[in-house]
């Protein structure tokens, strides 16, 4: 019989990221608390959150093998979450223009007999931003709904000069390493790790 898989996750990016790897899954979004320390370190607070989501969704299904995950954007030591508005994606990008910052996201897999949780970091630098660039970025109303006010995906490629660490890890979910965590828990895509 095969083991019930569960997103704790309503990312479009993490969803399609799975199935092109050929995972058989059910998403159930977290309703968990999101509210952070701001003494916690980025990468702190990306497995944090990765666990709170999984954890929550484990507690209402213990039949299933549960995959959380929350991606952090961070520049300066500050992390950016997801922009309220245009003006404070406006800001956000402005503070990476021309700058590196660093992606981090933290996964939690759970089931019933206990978590591995890890996160994973990626450094990605920003071209210099002209006014002209950022208006018509937010114009395509990407932003929304996303950590740091950019989808590395879609648009906002244009804006990345550099990327050092895991494509897919900026865009939501760190696939090499879920893939092989996954294998342990006995869930398992079209390729077998």
């Amino acid at each position: 019989m095969m083991k019930r898989f569960i997103l704790a996750s309503n990312s479009p990016r993490r969803r399609e990221l799975l199935s092109n790897c050929g995972y058989a899954f059910e998403v159930k979004p977290s309703d968990c608390d999101e509210s952070i320390s701001e003494a916690l370190s980025p990468q702190e607070a990306a497995t944090e959150l990765s666990r709170r989501k999984a954890m929550s969704v484990l507690a209402e299904n213990e039949d299933a093998v549960v995959l959380g995950c929350d991606t952090v954007v961070a520049v300066d030591g500050k992390i950016l979450g997801k922009p309220a508005d245009r003006e404070d994606a406006r800001n956000m990008l402005t503070a990476l223009s021309g700058k590196r910052h660093i992606v981090v996201s933290g996964v939690c897999i759970a089931d019933k007999a206990g978590c591995v949780c890890f996160e994973n970091t990626t450094e990605v630098e920003f071209y210099p931003l002209s006014t002209d660039t950022v208006e018509s970025y937010l114009d395509t109303r990407e932003y929304a709904d996303k950590a740091g006010a950019y989808g590395i995906q879609g648009y906002g490629s244009a804006l990345v000069r550099s990327i050092s660490g895991d494509y897919f890890s900026v865009m939501g979910l760190p696939v090499s390493e879920c893939v092989r965590v996954l294998a342990d828990f006995g869930i398992y895509g079209t390729v077998k790790f």
